[in-house]
């Protein structure tokens, strides 16, 4: 694995949770494990990790609800979901909350690596841009997952909202391919549809399009995918 982070374990299984604090420190991260709802919060403040690994079935609390309380304070940190519930509604839910990603137990540790390590990369490349990106009336803070739109609204994006945005910001007016897009963003191990990559840039559009002065247009070009154009 090509990034290591400061990785909280939030798991009250003893067995898995120390399996996975184990696993993850011996290939290079920083960890730490906590069993419930309270030494998670301990250790959020004191650990600062940029990485969250959440059970949400805690003996004190919910860890949907941590997750939400944790967003609230920061957002600039990876958030997977590690739960035995496979129902969509408490997908949805995860996700939500901030959710990076959600793996079903059980699960192999190597699609758990392969997934952080895609979520990693996804962080390097986020944290290379400008800490406040300015293009018309459109206000981007990508460390932060937020956009501002033409009409001074702040809008959350969610982490494939905001890859595909980055993808689309370095190979501005340049046609983007859909399947590239899903490679980068999805992995090649996922199969989502090229109309899975539309609905994401549905919501793209409509801030883009709410500058009146269209200094950021997403194209689409047919056969092919995206084109972000830039108006100097």
């Amino acid at each position: 694995m090509s990034n290591f982070g400061k990785i909280l374990v939030v798991e009250d299984d003893n067995n898995l949770g120390d399996t996975l604090s184990e696993y993850l420190g011996d290939i290079g991260h920083e960890c730490r494990l906590a069993k419930n709802v309270k030494d998670a919060r301990y250790y959020f403040e004191e650990f600062k990790p940029n990485i969250i690994l959440m059970d949400i079935g805690l003996p004190d609390g919910n860890g949907i609800d941590l997750a939400k309380d944790f967003r609230k304070i920061r957002k600039d940190f990876i958030l997977l979901f590690l739960s035995a519930l496979n129902d969509p509604q408490t997908k949805v839910e995860g996700f939500e909350a901030g959710g990076e990603d959600y793996i079903t137990k059980p699960f192999a540790l190597k699609e758990l690596t392969i997934r952080l390590d895609r979520l990693l990369s996804f962080k390097t490349n986020i944290d290379s841009l400008d800490e406040e990106i300015l293009i018309g009336d459109l206000k981007i803070w990508p460390k932060r997952f937020e956009v501002q739109d033409g009409d001074g609204k702040i809008l959350n994006l969610t982490q494939k909202e905001c890859a595909i945005l980055e993808i689309l910001l370095k190979k501005k007016n340049e046609a983007v391919e859909r399947d590239f897009i899903i490679d980068e963003v999805w992995g090649e191990d996922k199969f989502p549809s090229q109309r899975t990559v539309d609905n994401y840039i549905v919501k793209l559009r409509k801030w883009a399009e709410s500058d009146s002065k269209n200094s950021l247009e997403i194209q689409s070009v047919r056969g092919i995918g995206y084109k972000l154009i830039i108006k100097e």
